[in-house]
């Protein structure tokens, strides 16, 4: 749920994206098309399709935080081609239908948690095996020299179990990649040199020979095009030697990726080893800061009588607790529901840290994912005199919510919506039994249609307590809408709705 700055004289906010979205494309092993995923749901699946088979818990939150943090910082990659992120390795690889109870876990677990270096989201690509050592980002990406992302020695993937790889091939086929990839090779290629290494150990750049012609060209292009056209499973890392042996270049090594960043194997290590999540990614990203905020925000927690209150500025903002508590008890009293336990408002100190912890606009007032409201800074709110409202508003969500989870979570959004604008008083008497698409409630690029849509939202409400009177209509919240009314809907939702 969110509340919307620009529409807090009717109080009305945004059910849907209770969680920042990603716009992703899906293969056809997930579906295919374009789709609008939450954030959290796309990292437990990005869990499936990148480390499910971990058995450390930690380490798998340490994955969540990782692949949230990347997700975040590389939106947009794709802008051009109207999505954010694919579903692939050259994003992160997703896999839907594989998510389960503990990669869900892990994600909410860690939920909203990104990496952050000199208040921005760190770059936190992670590799499968790095052998042993780390490699430097700057060798494998030459804009990217971030401190965090240096070679260094990885003791926790040096476990006994890691194996070595082999590859074989006939020159032809890597002949045939590299051209697929738009690189050049000699003709008749026959003998593969590493020219460099990176200080990690690793190819850096390699010399084809073929004939009397030699071509120079970078292992890790090298590698990709193999990759992308024979498989991962071929020259799996840049750690390799390379022979020519009966008509066919054979390649030894060790590591599986980039090596750039947390080594999957040695996470796996250092969480079946008793290391916290925090403690992973501290190991694989020195010197960036993990939390909800670039700022390294210290939270101190004031705690009420129903409610509690995270705040970075107690003094100043302890007075907000009384008054959410003071309407928490007059909305329990209104719709005699009890106000649901564990409830937090989370109040922070400028719209920066809000926007960067609920990857909301500015003016979105609040953000409220499952009982946690996030809140713009309070001097903010005073100032548009909108404190009360917005409070007002997410408090109300927070009841219901608490009694849809129970029995009727299918509640239809413009019912949520509308139960809670009448319940503010935007409609007092209903006129009208049309009822907003759930696009015209979603979209945040038309303030009006937005407008329009939230206070049709009231008013269909409103008409329903003047048919069924309001005990019914507030009972519905925790048992479902009645058929009648699910079919009385005469919207219409149309592709070109959103």
């Amino acid at each position: 749920m969110k509340t919307w700055l620009f529409l807090l004289i009717l109080g009305t906010c945004q059910l849907a994206g209770a969680q920042p979205t990603v716009k992703v494309r899906l293969g056809p092993s997930n579906g295919t098309g374009i789709v609008e995923m939450p954030l959290e749901r796309y990292v437990a699946a990005a869990l499936a399709g990148e480390s499910g088979g971990f058995q450390s818990d930690e380490a798998l939150k340490a994955m969540a935080v990782a692949s949230r943090t990347y997700a975040v910082r590389m939106r947009g990659r794709h802008g051009a081609e109207g999505f954010d992120l694919c579903d692939t390795t050259h994003c992160q690889r997703l896999d839907v239908g594989a998510v389960t109870p503990r990669l869900e876990n892990a994600a909410a677990e860690t939920a909203g948690e990104l990496l952050w270096f000199q208040g921005k989201p760190a770059f936190t690509p992670y590799t499968k095996d790095c052998g042993g050592t780390t490699e430097d980002a700057v060798t494998v990406w030459p804009d990217l020299a971030e401190p965090y992302l240096r070679s260094h020695a990885d003791p926790y993937c040096t476990h006994p179990t890691v194996a070595s790889w082999h590859w074989s091939a006939d020159p032809h086929q890597i002949e045939q990649a590299l051209r697929q990839s738009s690189l050049r090779g000699p003709p008749a290629l026959s003998r593969i040199t590493i020219a460099t290494r990176t200080p990690s150990g690793r190819a850096s750049t390699l010399v084809l020979t073929g004939g009397s012609e030699s071509i120079r060209i970078s292992a890790s292009s090298f590698r990709f095009a193999l990759g992308r056209e024979l498989g991962w499973n071929t020259v799996r890392s840049d750690r390799y030697t390379v022979t020519a042996s009966a008509g066919h270049l054979i390649f030894d090594g060790t590591g599986d990726g980039h090596g750039v960043g947390m080594c999957q194997r040695g996470a796996e290590q250092m969480g079946l080893a008793k290391r916290s999540y925090r403690e992973i990614l501290a190991f694989y990203y020195p010197g960036t800061t993990l939390g909800l905020t670039g700022q390294g925000l210290s939270w101190q927690t004031l705690r009420g009588d129903v409610l509690s209150m995270q705040t970075t500025r107690p003094d100043e903002d302890k007075a907000v607790l009384a008054t959410a508590e003071r309407l928490a008890r007059t909305l329990s009293a209104r719709v005699k529901w009890p106000m649901p336990t564990g409830v937090m408002i989370r109040v922070y100190p400028d719209l920066d840290t809000f926007r960067n912890a609920t990857g909301e606009p500015g003016w979105v007032a609040a953000h409220t994912d499952g009982r946690r409201i996030d809140l713009q800074p309070v001097a903010l709110l005073r100032s548009r005199n909108a404190l009360d409202s917005t409070l007002s508003h997410e408090l109300l969500h927070a009841l219901i919510e608490l009694r849809a989870s129970r029995s009727a979570s299918n509640l239809p959004e413009w019912f949520r919506e509308g139960l809670v604008g009448y319940l503010e008083g935007q409609a007092k008497t209903g006129n009208s039994r049309e009822r907003p698409s759930d696009a015209d409630l979603r979209q945040t690029t038309d303030q009006d249609k937005a407008r329009r849509a939230y206070a049709q939202a009231a008013a269909a409400v409103a008409s329903l307590v003047q048919t069924y009177g309001e005990s019914a209509v507030l009972d519905w919240a925790g048992r479902g809408l009645p058929r009648e009314v699910t079919n009385a809907s005469t919207s219409h939702e149309t592709p070109n709705s959103k």
